[in-house]
């Protein structure tokens, strides 16, 4: 039977994390491990306040997990209906069944995505990297420090207060670099974000590969009023659950960025993305700030993704696995 552990993992931050919602100097995310019969898997919990998931409540739900039966599990399926008749956070989820799918996969002697039955990931796979909230006089030194030039994208988290400014900023020092714009649901409404964005969109140099869940996800009427009049793509992010319509979604968007964190593993993940390009739209991988374990596991399904946002493990100080290594831009999986 296999053995599974659960560990902390304590994260100082390169810099202050900022985004609409929070900020932070250090995270607490979660080691998941699985082994038995020679080998073992391992998977990575970041939890999101976002919606409610905490170190100490992934801890009790894991210690549930294992009163039920997790050790039990000898096949995805059978830890598919344990986390499905007593279903944990979407982080932990994630976490049990990238584990257990990493075990799979070494025991079958394949990689995760062939395991998956998907195209390997490209050997250099590009990514964007992001700047979050700061005072528009902090953007020049904190672009030279990071080296942010070398990344063929930049992600810009902003708020409804300060996205023109900071925006003003990063085009005056990097016109014509391609930004993906985050709004975390800063915005109230579609008036608010219209009068912002027609302000925004004027910006000298200013080049808008997207916008990413300007609005809360609440407001799906505001939503579809907006869809094609922004002149951006609008991606979702928040919008898409497990209970979402892909129909209406697709009324609402133009694309959706899947973190498999926020899925809850690879199995719901795939399904998004697939659910997401039969709808017509574009794909997007995310993540939250992981390590490069986490990194590892989403770049086995890079091949459905257009656009990638896979830095969180940037941001982490002496990061501690050293699986994914990032050049010019770009990653590659090390081991």
């Amino acid at each position: 039977m296999p053995a599974w552990t659960l560990t902390p993992l304590v994260l100082p931050l390169r810099y202050t994390w900022k985004i609409s919602r929070n900020a932070s100097t250090t995270k607490t995310n979660l080691l998941v491990r699985v082994e038995g019969n020679g080998s073992y898997g391992l998977g990575e919990a970041a939890p999101n306040v976002r919606y409610g998931e905490t170190p100490e409540g992934l801890q009790a739900e894991f210690a549930g997990l294992q009163r039920a039966g997790l050790g039990q599990c000898t096949s995805l399926p059978e830890l598919t209906c344990l986390l499905t008749n007593q279903p944990p956070t979407y982080a932990l989820r994630f976490a049990l069944e990238s584990a257990f799918v990493h075990w799979e996969a070494v025991r079958a002697g394949q990689q995760v995505s062939e395991w998956l039955g998907l195209a390997a990931p490209a050997r250099q796979v590009p990514t964007a990297c992001t700047l979050p909230i700061m005072e528009p006089g902090a953007v020049a030194e904190f672009v030279q420090a990071q080296g942010l030039k070398r990344f063929p994208q930049l992600k810009i988290k902003v708020n409804q207060e300060g996205a023109l400014e900071l925006l003003r900023e990063v085009t005056r020092l990097l016109p014509g670099h391609q930004l993906l714009i985050d709004g975390n649901e800063a915005w109230p409404d579609a008036d608010s974000l219209l009068r912002s964005w027609e302000r925004i969109r004027q910006l000298p140099g200013l080049r808008a590969r997207l916008l990413e869940q300007p609005l809360p996800a609440a407001c799906a009427p505001d939503y579809r009023y907006l869809k094609g009049r922004l002149g951006v793509p609008v991606f979702a992010d928040e919008s898409v659950t497990d209970a979402a319509d892909f129909t209406d979604i697709a009324r609402q968007f133009d694309g959706v960025n899947m973190k498999l964190m926020k899925a809850g593993g690879y199995l719901n993940g795939l399904r998004i993305l697939r659910e997401t390009r039969a709808h017509g739209l574009q794909t997007m991988l995310g993540c939250m700030v992981e390590t490069s374990l986490g990194i590892r596991s989403a770049l086995q399904v890079s091949a459905l993704a257009d656009v990638c946002d896979l830095d969180g493990f940037l941001i982490v100080q002496n990061e501690p696995f050293g699986l994914v290594q990032e050049e010019n831009g770009h990653l590659r999986v090390t081991k």
